[in-house]
């Protein structure tokens, strides 16, 4: 038996079937009668759904092939199998208006970025059609839409809880618990849901219950929307468009914005007469599309704003596909408070009752050393920091200045400090010894200061990834639209605000005695009280309370794998 998939889909059982206790049918007791022995009767149905599950242990066990009903696979052959054992073979689709849910349920998983056809959508309609033209369908044709549509409702149920892409094959940090699991359990609670009808309402329980989701769903609907009428026409090449100038490109331009709601307006065509003025109502427009898509907000439509506004509305729903299924890992665990580090976005968020109060720009690494998706908890701050440079940085960045300048270090406060903690003379080491292969026997530490390459302030949090948010001296790089500098660390341009957060003591630490610490130029650390939990995640979609959505581009190249991934069969783990 496959144990993963066994493990992944009965966790999804265990968990979301909440059926209400009135939906829980109750009988009395009854006294004990003697009845003469009967001959035991044969049931069809229950025969032919017996010979299935010996038909899919069999294959799954023997041959691996795989089982198909009315040309599509079933996917969970082996929790299928042994649900219905648990039943004692019993149907539980003989009734088309059970059936007309699930097929409501599947086609509704459209706004979830998950593709009904995933969950034989098409052959649960026909196996209805002919329901409802005969009076009961032959065993062997129930017992195959017995199959089909178990599947179906366990397998879409499984993709909107744990996700149907699973992270841990696109990156080996991923490090977010998995989900307990009770088999006995979640089959009670999928009986009791389809006995009582409550499908739409299982379904429902299942999505990640957090307003971002929600409104996810409602931006992909709304760009598909945009997309059956038509999308947008890209804006062709030429010079800047800013304000106070006449464009032929002026009429594209405005449709282009009212369709994505960035212009108020009417969603009609550019027609004669054209108004080629581009003016500050259209000035406005274009800063706020610049906002959502990480731009410099200056109004003015040049060659990085024309290629945002060019990309195609089928791009654009391909991102919050992709967003959406992200927000299916780890969106179920997010709840009360938490910082939230949105890598693609280069942004921090402190997080609050399901919506951020708090918001900095953030500066996370290059793509050749990206800053790693993971979670933790911040358990301490430090005030005026030391910086311990670590082995990566000092092979790739240092060794080569200090061997061309030993005079490096003290110019910025570096000493070198060997196994027993005394200070070495940098001059007094033939640096042309060491490289990747033969790392020096000492640490090279940076003095607390103005010029401390972590700032004044860092934000701590266990992590096999030396990875920790802090402060910077370089601010002017925060000007920058995207903030791709770091070695893998996060640097905050407010890291005073998200500290005094996430310490949470107003009356000792609040902003002026903060202050107060950083000009005694003594290094610091204060535990906090409560960890607060810290989600290093990457988003290239992210919708808005206001409806809009605001995009990224994807800097580490990730959003490929993901959509392939997501496009792609389904196979058990």
């Amino acid at each position: 038996m496959h144990a993963l998939s066994l493990r992944a889909a009965s966790a999804v059982l265990a968990l979301l079937f909440a059926v209400s206790a009135s939906s829980q049918v109750q009988t009395e007791p009854t006294a004990a009668t003697t009845a003469p022995p009967q001959a035991a009767v044969v049931d069809p149905l229950a025969e032919a759904i017996r010979e299935r599950v010996d038909h899919l242990r069999y294959a799954s066990e023997h041959d691996g092939t795989d089982h198909v009903v009315r040309g599509r696979r079933i996917v969970l052959t082996d929790i299928v199998a042994r649900y219905y054992e648990s039943q004692q073979f019993q149907p539980k689709w003989r009734d088309p208006a059970r059936l007309d849910l699930l097929v409501a349920a599947l086609a509704d998983l459209e706004d979830d970025g998950l593709d009904p056809a995933d969950y034989h959508i098409e052959a649960l309609q026909s196996f209805r059609t002919d329901l409802r033209a005969a009076a009961a369908l032959q065993p062997a044709e129930q017992a195959d839409l017995e199959f089909l549509a178990t599947d179906a409702m366990m397998l879409s149920l499984y993709h909107l809880y744990l996700g149907k892409v699973d992270p841990v094959q696109l990156s080996s940090q991923w490090n977010f618990s998995t989900r307990p699991v009770s088999v006995e359990r979640g089959f009670e609670r999928l009986s009791a849901a389809l006995d009582s009808g409550q499908i739409r309402e299982t379904f429902e329980r299942a999505r990640p219950q957090h307003v971002w989701y929600q409104r996810g769903r409602e931006a992909l609907r709304t760009y598909r929307a945009i997309a059956a009428a038509g999308g947008w026409s890209p804006i062709s090449d030429g010079p800047t468009m800013k304000l106070g100038l006449d464009d032929p490109r002026v009429p594209v331009l405005r449709y282009r914005l009212t369709v994505t709601g960035d212009l108020a307006g009417d969603l009609q065509p550019p027609a004669p007469p054209l108004n080629l003025a581009f003016d500050a109502e259209l000035e406005a427009a274009v800063k706020r599309f610049q906002e959502r898509h990480g731009l410099t907000a200056d109004g003015a439509v040049g060659p990085g704003t024309r290629a945002a506004l060019n990309v195609p509305v089928s791009a654009r729903i391909d991102q919050i596909r992709i967003n959406l299924e992200r927000a299916r890992w780890v969106m179920h665990e997010l709840h009360g408070e938490f910082v939230l580090v949105n890598v693609a976005g280069f942004d921090v968020s402190y997080f609050r009752d399901d919506e951020p109060i708090w918001t900095s720009k953030v500066i996370v690494g290059r793509p050749y050393r990206e800053t790693p998706i993971f979670k933790s908890l911040i358990t301490y701050v430090v005030l005026n920091p030391t910086w311990t440079i670590p082995p990566g940085i000092l092979v790739k960045d240092k060794l080569p200045v200090i061997k061309r300048d030993p005079g490096y270090l003290k110019r910025n406060n570096i000493r070198v400090i060997d196994s027993a903690g005394r200070e070495v003379n940098p001059h007094s080491v033939d640096w042309s010894r060491y490289s990747g292969s033969r790392l020096p026997p000492y640490q090279l530490r940076q003095d607390p200061g103005d010029d401390n390459a972590l700032g004044l302030v860092k934000i701590m949090f266990p992590n096999p990834y030396l990875v920790y948010l802090h402060d910077t001296p370089s601010k002017s790089l925060f000007d920058k639209d995207e903030r791709v500098f770091s070695s893998g660390c996060i640097r905050v341009e407010k890291a005073f605000e998200l500290a005094e957060l996430v310490l949470n003591d107003p009356v000792r630490w609040n902003r002026a005695a903060l202050d107060a610490a950083i000009a005694t130029k003594r290094t610091q650390t204060v535990n906090l009280a409560r960890p607060v939990p810290v989600l290093i995640l990457y988003w290239t979609a992210q919708p808005r309370p206001d409806g809009q959505v605001i995009f990224r581009n994807d800097v580490y190249g990730r959003d490929p794998a993901t959509l392939a991934a997501l496009n792609g069969t389904f196979r058990r783990p």
